[in-house]
Order: structure tokens, then C-alpha cells, then sequence
């Protein structure tokens, strides 16, 4: 198999990378709709919780994300295609898995259910801590991209699934 050698991955994400192709058949790759601009990101805007979502995804907990849809559109920034895939990284940069998108949607703040607050796997568990976190995130980073949050804002939702390391 051919190396895949995305010019913004570092060395060390981009071995492992390649790590997961080599696992896959040259089909399984051309079904992937993002192998040429495969992101490594980390969650959160903060040191400890982008490393603590890292380790929950790493260990199948975190297994749904949600974003402001404004920031998208601040960003000119399409969203991405069912099937995508992401290295997750910590907050330096290392690479800690590989999920790849199961389901995106969008909805409004106040439509988000329990059972996807769940899927999130962050603080507590519950439907009221993911509320409040997510307010308070929401209010702050939506002043950021000349937005303002109410409970009528769209939420870019999206499920996942670790494929890497398994």
C-alpha cells in the first residue's frame, strides 16, 4: 500500500495514520469520502478537558460530539460526510485514535436529547450536566464568531465510532 501523507499532519500523525490504512483493503480506502484531508484535532478549547475527551473516546465513552453550527459557517467550513474519518489528538498534538463519523444532523440546543448528551460521555453523565457545561461554552465561543447563543441555535450533532486502535 501506498503511504497517505497529508501535508498537515506531523510526522508522528501521519504514522499513525498510515497505521490504520495498512489495515484496510484499497477498497475500504476509497470509500473513506475525506482521505485526502483527514483531520487531527483535539477536542475542547482547554489543556485538561481536550485531554480527557481524548481519553474517553480512546476507551469507547465519548462517542457523540456537538458543535455550534455558527462556528461552521464563520469558518466557511462544509461539514463533514458520514463515513469521514479523524485522528483524535490530545491537547499537544499526539495522536490517540481514529474514530470515523457514524451520523451528523442538525438541531437546535433545546432539541438535544438525553440519550445524545449521554453519548457524549462527559462530566456526570446526565442530560443537566451537559445542559449547563454546554451553555456556558456556547454563550462564550458563540461571541467568538459574531454569533449569539439562545436555546434556538443549531447544533451541528455528531456520532461516532473508535476505529483506531481497536
Amino acid at each position: 500500500m501506498d503511504e497517505y501523507h497529508p501535508t498537515k499532519l506531523t510526522q508522528p500523525q501521519q504514522h499513525f495514520l498510515n497505521q490504520y490504512l495498512s489495515t484496510l483493503t484499497s477498497e475500504e480506502r476509497k470509500n473513506i469520502p475525506n482521505l485526502d484531508d483527514i483531520p487531527a484535532e483535539h477536542f475542547c478549547a482547554d489543556e485538561v478537558n481536550a485531554n480527557e475527551c481524548a481519553r474517553l473516546v480512546e476507551l469507547g465513552i465519548k462517542t457523540a460530539s456537538c458543535s455550534l453550527k455558527d462556528g461552521w459557517d464563520y469558518d466557511s467550513e462544509p461539514l463533514p460526510n458520514i463515513g469521514s474519518l479523524t485522528i483524535v489528538t490530545d491537547w499537544e498534538g499526539r495522536p490517540i485514535c481514529i474514530t470515523q463519523l457514524t451520523d451528523i444532523r442538525i438541531e437546535k440546543f433545546k432539541d438535544v436529547t438525553e440519550d445524545f448528551a449521554q453519548a457524549e460521555g462527559e462530566g456526570d453523565g446526565t442530560y443537566d450536566w451537559w445542559r449547563d457545561a454546554h451553555i456556558s461554552f456556547f454563550t462564550d465561543y458563540a461571541q467568538s464568531v459574531d454569533s449569539h447563543f439562545t436555546q434556538d441555535s443549531d447544533l451541528v450533532l455528531e456520532r461516532f465510532k473508535k476505529v483506531y486502535p481497536l
